[in-house]
């Protein structure tokens, strides 16, 4: 039977966080995407995988679940293919509320996302900051396209067919830009297909596998009975404590001889964190509570093959310092050292302390 621990040796492996040096060409997480949250986010997430990668290799989207994800900037056209609704009842379920006066009005959503896009595509010749292309879509879409939102005080377009449109525009996210500023790619034109490994199914069953149908659907925000019609014919039901999961077939024997046990201090938004079986990955509530907090999340410290406990990094002036609260008495201080003079180094800065929470 496969236990919690093998799992994350596994996902530790395949997520290469075991490997000290990798290109964008062979940085696997960049097939699902890599998620751009908070001031440790992609790039950082590239750093401890060891992926020497230069930003203009990249390209940064709106994709999944509508958040910012950085792929390889040759596979934007596939990625806009792979990340595309599946049918009307599954763009519904992307777009959440918004669907209600679509449907209402009788406009199908994947022909809204169609008209959203056209419109962006219309309007953003040059590089746009994300207000004023909202403004400018409020002036050009009917009633159904619309919200009145409360924080604001104003009516604009609802966020998700914003979001999801966005890509299908050729529209790029300028890295590391807050408010978020949208530049079309010139010729762009999403792919007709994609290679399977851009396939957010496939890609989440290999990366975070072993997992259930269900939680692929959450990963993606598509319905159970989407993600079963789109179910790989080569997943196969495994056993993880007892519980029925899958894996693509062509990765079980790595998974029953994963070992990999690296050191690593992962951002709060690293695809290790992401998976939707958190119960398998910290058991303990509060622990679990402290994680994923629904605001302020902390980064994970990755040591012996399990979570081992929580870091935040702290700047005052000239100081950097890494905070670290263990879980485990027996981490290796000298290896988070090595990792936090990593994280240093990464916001060009240079390491005070590493202070720990006994």
């Amino acid at each position: 039977m496969i236990d919690s621990r093998q799992v994350l040796r596994y996902r530790t492996h395949v997520q290469q966080l075991d490997r000290e040096h990798g290109t964008a060409a062979d940085t696997a997480v960049l097939d699902l995407g890599v998620q751009d949250t908070g001031p440790d986010g992609a790039m950082w997430a590239l750093a401890v995988r060891g992926a020497g990668i230069k930003e203009e290799d990249l390209v940064w989207l709106w994709t999944l679940r509508g958040a910012p994800h950085a792929y390889r900037r040759a596979d934007m056209a596939a990625v806009a293919a792979a990340v595309a609704p599946w049918s009307d009842a599954d763009a519904a379920k992307r777009i959440f509320d918004a669907s209600k006066p679509l449907k209402a009005a009788g406009i199908p959503v994947l022909e809204a996302l169609d008209t959203v896009a056209a419109e962006m595509k219309r309007i953003v010749t040059a590089p746009m900051v994300k207000g004023e292309m909202s403004t400018r879509l409020h002036e050009a879409l009917p009633e159904p396209y619309q919200r009145y939102c409360r924080s604001c005080d104003a009516v604009h377009l609802y966020e998700m067919p914003f979001r999801l449109a966005a890509v299908h525009a050729g529209l790029e996210l300028e890295a590391h830009t807050s408010p978020p500023v949208l530049k079309p790619v010139k010729g762009f034109k999403p792919a007709k297909a994609f290679p399977q490994r851009l396939d957010p199914v496939r890609a989440y069953l290999h990366l975070c596998g072993p997992a259930t149908v269900k939680e692929v659907a959450e990963y993606v925000d598509s319905p159970v009975k989407e993600v079963k019609a789109h179910w790989p014919a080569d997943a196969v039901e495994i056993d993880v404590a007892g519980e029925k999961r899958w894996i693509l077939a062509g990765d079980e024997a790595a998974l029953r001889e994963a070992d990999a046990e690296a050191v690593r201090l992962v951002g709060p938004y690293d695809l290790l964190l992401q998976s939707r079986d958190r119960k398998l990955l910290v058991d303990d509530p509060a622990k679990a509570k402290a994680l994923w907090p629904v605001l302020g999340r902390p980064g994970a410290v990755l040591a012996g093959g399990r979570i081992a406990g929580l870091w935040r990094p702290r700047k005052s002036g000239k100081k950097f310092t890494v905070l670290l609260e263990p879980w485990e008495q027996s981490l290796d201080r000298q290896a988070i050292g090595v990792e936090a003079e990593r994280l240093a180094a990464f916001r060009g800065t240079a390491l005070t302390a590493v202070e720990y929470a006994d």
